[in-house]
C-alpha cells in the first residue's frame, strides 16, 4: 500500500520555483529519508505533504486521501515534528506529554501508561518535574518527539528532529523508531543533514536539490549508482624518493611520502589502478606494510549527486 502519492507536485512563491514538478510514491512502514542542501525544497515539500499549504499544482494522496478533498481528515492521522521550537513553557515534561495528549482526545488511562513509556524510552525520567524553560536544547527536543508518540498515527513526518542531541541521545532515538515502524507498521517521513543517520534508519532515501527529485532508493542502491570511485590506501614499510618516479604514469595515485609513506589510490577502475601499483612496487621489491579499502558512504553520494546536479547542464 502506498502511504504518500504525488505526481507533478509543484510550488511557486511568486516567479520563484520551490517545488518543480515531483512525482514520488512512498510505500507504508517504512522510514523514508528526504535528503537535500539548504534552500533544495524539503520544508516546502513537507508542508504541502502535511497539508499546510496547497500545492500551485499536481496531485497528492496520502494514506489513500486526496489532500486536496479531505485535509483535515489526513491530519487527524500524521503526526508532525518541524525544525521549529515548540513547547510549553511553564509545563513541566510530563504535564507537557498529558496535555498533548488531551489534546488528542487520548483518555486518562492511556496518557498515564504512554507517558511513563516516553519518559523512560526517550530519557526523561530524572527531568520528568522540570519546566521545559528549564531545559537544554537536546532535552527540549526529546520532548518534542515525544510528545508526538501520546497519540496514535500511520505517517509521522520528522524535520531534522536529532538538532541538538548528543551521540547517545541520537542513537537511542533513531532505535526507538525502528522498533515502532516494525512494531506499528508506522511509516516515517525523515529529513537529516546527518547522512550516517540517514544510512543507519532509512529504508529508501529521496535526494532533492534546486525543488527536483534527482534520485530515489536504498542506501546500498545508491551506492551502486553513484559510488563507482573507490578509494585505496597503501602503506609503505619504508619511504624511497624513487617511488615518486615509479608510479608518475599511473593515473589517479597520489602519493604522500611524510610523515610515512602513503599511496592512494582514488579512481572508478581503482582494481586496475591497483594491479598496476602492485605490480611495480613488486618489481622494485618495495615491501607493503597495509593495504585498505574505503568503501563509497551515503554522505560521498549525496555530495556527488548534488554537485552534478549544479553543473551548467544540468
Amino acid at each position: 500500500m502506498l502511504c504518500i502519492e504525488t505526481s507533478n507536485l509543484t510550488k511557486k512563491y511568486g516567479s520563484s520555483l520551490a517545488v518543480d514538478g515531483i512525482s514520488l510514491e512512498i510505500k507504508s512502514g517504512q522510514v523514508f529519508g528526504f535528503l537535500g542542501p539548504n534552500g533544495a525544497g524539503k520544508s516546502t515539500v513537507i508542508k504541502l505533504l502535511t497539508t499546510l499549504m496547497p500545492p500551485t499544482k499536481g496531485k497528492l494522496s496520502v494514506l489513500g486521501i486526496d489532500a486536496a478533498k479531505s485535509p483535515l481528515e489526513i491530519r487527524r492521522k500524521i503526526g508532525v515534528v518541524l525544525q521549529q521550537p515548540s513547547y510549553e513553557m511553564t509545563l513541566s515534561v510530563e504535564n507537557s506529554l498529558d496535555k498533548y495528549g488531551m489534546m488528542w482526545d487520548v483518555d486518562k488511562k492511556t496518557r498515564k501508561q504512554r507517558t511513563e513509556e516516553l519518559l523512560t524510552s526517550f530519557g526523561l525520567q530524572d527531568i520528568r518535574k522540570k519546566k521545559n524553560d528549564d531545559l537544554s536544547i537536546g532535552q527540549r527536543r526529546r520532548v518534542q518527539v515525544a510528545r508526538e508518540f501520546m497519540h496514535d498515527m500511520e505517517l509521522l513526518f520528522l524535520d531534522e528532529p536529532t538538532v541538538g542531541l548528543d551521540p547517545s541521545a541520537r542513537r537511542d532515538l533513531l532505535d526507538f523508531l525502528k522498533k515502532q515502524v516494525q512494531k506499528t507498521g508506522l511509516t516515517i517521513f525523515y529529513t537529516t543533514h546527518v547522512l550516517s543517520e540517514a544510512e543507519y534508519l532509512c529504508d529508501n532515501i529521496a535526494i532533492i536539490n534546486k525543488g527536483k527529485i534527482l534520485a530515489v532508493d536504498s542506501p546500498n542502491e545508491l551506492k551502486n549508482r553513484f559510488g563507482r570511485e573507490k578509494t585505496i590506501k597503501i602503506n609503505l614499510t619504508k619511504t624511497s624518493n624513487s617511488i615518486t618516479d615509479l608510479l608518475s604514469g599511473i593515473p589517479d595515485c597520489k602519493i604522500e611520502l611524510e610523515p610515512e609513506p602513503t599511496i592512494t589510490i582514488n579512481s572508478s577502475n581503482s582494481e586496475v589502478v591497483l594491479m598496476n601499483v602492485l605490480k611495480i612496487l613488486n618489481q622494485n621489491n618495495i615491501t607493503i606494510n597495509d593495504l585498505s579499502a574505503i568503501p563509497t558512504n551515503l554522505e560521498e553520494i549525496f555530495l556527488k549527486v548534488v554537485s552534478d546536479s549544479n553543473e551548467p547542464n544540468n
